[in-house]
C-alpha cells in the first residue's frame, strides 16, 4: 500500500543526513532543499550539529514526528532505527537508501526480512531497501541525479534499478521531457513495481494525474497484478511503456515438444507486454523516444509526411517507417502542384516532402498548412529541421511550435542540431516541447508504439464440461495424457479432428483399417518425436502394408502402440500449441507448421485468454499470412476457423492449469474444416 505520507509527506527526517554532498545522506537532503520542499525537513546524524543550515539531532528518539523518513545509514543499525522512528516519532513510511540487504547475500537476506517484519507490523509503507529514492512533486527524495522538471502532467515513471533510472533520465531530460513521479524500489522487500502501477491505477484522477508512464523492471513477480493495473489504466487514457530486462535464459531448458521448445520466458514476457498493452522497449534511449511520443497525440492512421530541408534523414526516415509498418504516400494532384510554387527552386513535394537547406519559416508554415488542410492521405508528419550554423533557426522552430499548436494532425519534431542550434532547442523546449534528435531512433520508436495492439475483449464464449474434463485430468499420472483422453478433450472443447484408432495387436490392424479406409497414415504411440525415430508411415494402400508397418513401428524401442488415421492431403500444415509458465499462465502459439514452425521459426503467440480478435490478429501478424489467403493455385485456409479454434484452445486452457504443454501439430485443411491430424498433451499436477 502507497500511503499519502509518501507522495505528500508533510514532514520528513533524513537518518544520516551529512553536509558531504558526495554521500547518500549528503545529497538526498540537498535535493530535497534545491527542490524547495515545503514542509517541516529534520536531520539526524550523531557527527553532526548542522546540517546544510538545518539543525541536527544526535539520535531517532529527540524526534517528536516524521511522516517519511529517508534512511541512510549502516543497514545493521536499520532494524533499531526504524523500531525507535515507529515507538518515538510515529513514522511508517520509509524510504532506505542503503545497500547490504539480499543483494550481499543469505546474512543480508536475514537483515532485510528482518525490516520488512517490523514495517508490516504497524502496517507501514518501505521502499527499498538499496534504492535511489523517490521523486514528486512535493519532494526530491532521491540521491542520485540529474533532477528533471516536477509537473504533475510529466510522466510517472517506476524503476527496479536505481542507476538505470538515474541514466534513463540523463537520457530524457535533454529531450525536454518532464516528470510527475520517480520511483525507484531497489530491492522490493514490500513494495515492487506492481505495487507502484497498482497505486497509479486506484489514486488515479482524470484532471490531475498523468496518463504517461514508463516502466523498467528486471523481474516480474506478479504478472496477473501487472496486467490488471496496467490495463486498467490503459482504458483509463493512459499510455504505458516499459523495460523488461534479464530476459535471457541461462543454459539449456528440458523442453519435451514443439511448443515447449519454441516458448520461454521472455516469450510470456512480451507476451504479458502485448495483452496489457505496453509498449515494450528494447533500451532506455528507445523508452525515452516512446515518452516523447507519449507526450504528443496519437497518429490516427499510419499515412505519415516527411518534411524536410536535408535529402538523406528523409529519406533515412522513410525507409524506416516503411520498414516499421508505416506508410509514406506520394503526394500529387493540383493541390500538390500550388505547394510547389510556393517553395524554392529545387524543392519537392512528392513526399518526403524536401524544401532544401534555403527553406524558411514561412515555407515550413505554409506546407504544414498544406498536410493538415488539403492532403486527405495524410495522417500525420515528422518534421526534420537542423542547421548547417550558417543562421539562427530559432524563428523556425518556433512557427514549428505554433503549427503544433494550431494543426489538426499531430506533428514530431527532429531537430538533429543539438550543438549548432542548441539555443534555438532550448526555446523550443521553453514551450514545454519534447524534441527527437534522431530520425531513425524515432522512426523505431513510433513503430513500436503503432505496433503495440490495442486493449482485447477477453470474452468467455465458451462452455465447456468443466466436471468431465477435471475428471480426466484428476484421474490421470503426470506426463503426456494417453491418446484417449486426449481425444475426449478435444471433443469436449468441440475442435475437430481427424478419424483414428489405436491397435496395440497384430489381430487389430485389419479391422481398424477397414474402419478408416484407405489411404492412411500410421504413428507410434509412445515415442515423442515420433518423426525422429521413423515413427510415421505415410500413403499405406493395403491390408499387407499396414501390418507390415504395424510390426515394424513395434520394434521401436518405447513404442506402446499404434495410431491409424486417414492420410489427409493439404497444400500445407497448419499448428497451434501452448506452453504453462509460471505466474503468467498459458501462452498459446499459431503458425504454419513444418519448414516454417521448425526452420523459419514464424510463428505468432499471445496469453491467454485469448479473445476472437485477438486470436484474428495473432494470425495476421505472421510473415507467412499471404500463404493464407491462397497464393499459386495453393487451397485457402479459413482463418475464422483457425481464430476459433485458438479461442477454443484457450477457453480449455483456462479451466486446467495443469497442462504444462499441448500441440496440435499438424492441423489440416479438409474441405472447409480444419481438423487435428496429431496431438499430444503434458500435464503435471
Amino acid at each position: 500500500m502507497i500511503p499519502k505520507e509518501l507522495i505528500e509527506p508533510k514532514s520528513i527526517v533524513v537518518v544520516g543526513g551529512s553536509n558531504d554532498i558526495s554521500k547518500p545522506g549528503g545529497r538526498v537532503m540537498k535535493n530535497i532543499i534545491d527542490g524547495g520542499y515545503k514542509g517541516d525537513l529534520f536531520v539526524v546524524n550523531p557527527k553532526e550539529s548542522v546540517v546544510q543550515g538545518i539543525t541536527c539531532n544526535k539520535n531517532v528518539s529527540e524526534l517528536v514526528k516524521a511522516e517519511l523518513a529517508i534512511i541512510a545509514i549502516s543497514s545493521k543499525i536499520i532494524p533499531e532505527t526504524l523500531e525507535s522512528l515507529i515507538e518515538k516519532s510515529g513514522c511508517k513510511t520509509f524510504i532506505v537508501l542503503s545497500a547490504g540487504f539480499s543483494e550481499m547475500g543469505s546474512e543480508g537476506k536475514l537483515l532485510e526480512e528482518k525490516i520488512s517484519d517490523i514495517v508490516t507490523k504497524v502496517n507501514g509503507c518501505l521502499i527499498g531497501p538499496n534504492c535511489m529514492g523517490v521523486m514528486t512533486t512535493a519532494y526530491r527524495g532521491m540521491f542520485g541525479g540529474p533532477m528533471p522538471e516536477l509537473d504533475i502532467k510529466g510522466c510517472d515513471f517506476v524503476s527496479g534499478s536505481g542507476a538505470t533510472a538515474v541514466f534513463i533520465l540523463e537520457t530524457a531530460i535533454p529531450m525536454g521531457l518532464k516528470f510527475s513521479s520517480v520511483f525507484t524500489v531497489g530491492n522490493s522487500a514490500l513494495i515492487g513495481v506492481e505495487d507502484i502501477l497498482q497505486y497509479w491505477d486506484e489514486s488515479f484522477d482524470e484532471l490531475k494525474s498523468s496518463k504517461k508512464k514508463i516502466i523498467y523492471l528486471e523481474q516480474i513477480n506478479e504478472p496477473q497484478k501487472f496486467l490488471k493495473h496496467c490495463h486498467s489504466l490503459i482504458k483509463k487514457g493512459c499510455r504505458i511503456a516499459g523495460i523488461k530486462a534479464g530476459t535471457t535464459e541461462a543454459g539449456s531448458r528440458a523442453v519435451s515438444s514443439h511448443t515447449g521448445a519454441l516458448a520461454g520466458s521472455d516469450l510470456a514476457v512480451d507476451a504479458l507486454f502485448r495483452k496489457a498493452g505496453v509498449v515494450r522497449c528494447s533500451g532506455r534511449v528507445e523508452l525515452a523516444y516512446v515518452a516523447g511520443i507519449f507526450n504528443y497525440p496519437e497518429f490516427k492512421g499510419k499515412r505519415i509526411a516527411i518534411v524536410t530541408h536535408a535529402g538523406g534523414p528523409g529519406v533515412m526516415l522513410t525507409d524506416s517507417l516503411s520498414k516499421g509498418g508505416f506508410e509514406i504516400p506520394q503526394i500529387k494532384g493540383i493541390d500538390a502542384d500550388e505547394l510547389l510554387t510556393k517553395l524554392n527552386y529545387g524543392s519537392s513535394v512528392a513526399n518526403p516532402i524536401d524544401f532544401i537547406a534555403t527553406g524558411t519559416a514561412e515555407q515550413l508554415g505554409i506546407i504544414l498548412d498544406f498536410i493538415d488542410n488539403k492532403f486527405d492521405n495524410i495522417d500525420g508528419s515528422v518534421v526534420i529541421f537542423g542547421t548547417p550554423g550558417l543562421t539562427d533557426v530559432t524563428p523556425v522552430y518556433k512557427l514549428l511550435n505554433e503549427k503544433m499548436n494550431s494543426c489538426k494532425k499531430p506533428i514530431l519534431p527532429v531537430l538533429p542540431s543539438i550543438v549548432q542550434a542548441s539555443d534555438a532547442i532550448e526555446t523550443f523546449k521553453s514551450f514545454g516541447r519534447v524534441f527527437f534528435k534522431d530520425e531513425v531512433v524515432l522512426a523505431n520508436a513510433m513503430s513500436k508504439v503503432y505496433n503495440t495492439p490495442k486493449l482485447y475483449n477477453a470474452e468467455n464464449k465458451y462452455k465447456f464440461d468443466k466436471n468431465r474434463i477435471m475428471e480426466i485430468i484428476n484421474k490421470s499420472e503426470k506426463g503426456f495424457l494417453k491418446p484417449e483422453l486426449v481425444k475426449e478433450l478435444l471433443d469436449i472443447s468441440g475442435i475437430k479432428r481427424a478419424k483414428e484408432y489405436v491397435v496395440n495387436y497384430e489381430e487389430q490392424v485389419s479391422k481398424a483399417c477397414s474402419k478408416v479406409g484407405f489411404p492412411l497414415v500410421m504413428k507410434v504411440i509412445g515415442i515423442i518425436h515420433k518423426t525422429d525415430v521413423g515413427g510415421v508411415m505415410l500413403n499405406i494402400n493395403s491390408d499387407y502394408e499396414a501390418l507390415q508397418s504395424y510390426k515394424k513401428l513395434m520394434k521401436i524401442q518405447g513404442a506402446k502402440g499404434v495410431l491409424i488415421q486417414p492420410m489427409l492431403h493439404s497444400d500445407f500444415e497448419l499448428f497451434i500449441g501452448a506452453s504453462y509458465e509460471k505466474d503468467f499462465g498459458h501462452i498459446i502459439l499459431c503458425g504454419l507448421g513444418g519448414i516454417f514452425i521448425e526452420v523459419l521459426k514464424d510463428f505468432s503467440y499471445g496469453l491467454s485468454p485469448i479473445s476472437n480478435n485477438e486470436a484474428l490478429d495473432m494470425i495476421h501478424s505472421l510473415k507467412s499470412y499471404d500463404i493464407f489467403l491462397g497464393v499459386r493455385g495453393k487451397q485457402k485456409v479459413d482463418e475464422n476457423n483457425f481464430a476459433d479454434i485458438i479461442v477454443r484452445l484457450s477457453t480449455l486452457l483456462e479451466l486446467v492449469t495443469e497442462i504444462k504443454e499441448l500441440d496440435l501439430n499438424p492441423l489440416l485443411q479438409k474441405g472447409e474444416e480444419l481438423v487435428v491430424a496429431d496431438s499430444r498433451i503434458l500435464i503435471e499436477k
